[in-house]
């Protein structure tokens, strides 16, 4: 089963995620993969809060921050995976450089290798975030990512079996509700 997860920070997707992984995988693995790649301590304390939220469910953490299709191997494909975060995955891939360069072929590449990694796993339950909702106007590094990000988000959503948006703590189904 593939199920993808959208909505705004601090909404609840992740511990939902989590408790919907954790019904999946009955049997085989649980895997927490990890894609944010730690800037600073902001980031840190959010990685030792996701672990501590996470102890006692049984998940094995891979920490995956780019490159999805190069790890594949690394798991046993009989598991529930859980892919926190596709927002920091396509960061990773498009703003990698140091020289300020964006990455415009990132969300196509991080959008195939998803989809691939789904077609071979078990089951998948991807989280990612919703960043659309406001009419501000942004550099150009933000309206790429934006695009990137809609890009890759559509073309999850298009091919997973449950798709769900959490807003103001509301969960709403827009495909597959009745198969979790």
């Amino acid at each position: 089963m593939r199920i993808y997860l959208s909505g705004g920070a601090k909404n609840g997707k992740s511990m939902f995620a989590q408790e919907i992984a954790k019904k999946l995988s009955s049997e085989g693995h649980l895997w927490y993969l990890a894609t944010m790649e730690p800037k600073d301590d902001e980031d840190d304390a959010r990685v030792i809060r996701h672990r501590k939220e996470r102890e006692g469910w049984g998940f094995k953490t891979a920490e995956w921050g780019r490159n999805i299709a190069l790890h594949c191997g690394e798991t046993d494909c009989k598991g529930t995976y859980l892919v926190d975060s596709v927002t920091a995955l396509l960061s990773n891939e498009m703003f990698c450089g140091m020289s300020g360069d964006i990455n415009k072929s990132a969300p196509e590449k991080v959008a195939n290798e998803l989809l691939d990694f789904s077609e071979i796993a078990e089951n998948v339950v991807f989280v990612s975030d919703n960043i659309f909702c406001d009419a501000a106007f942004y550099d150009e590094w933000t309206d790429s990512y934006r695009e990137g990000l809609a890009f890759v988000d559509r073309k999850i959503a298009e091919k997973c079996d449950v798709v769900a948006e959490f807003s103001c703590g509301q969960i709403i189904f827009y495909k597959g509700a009745e198969l979790i």
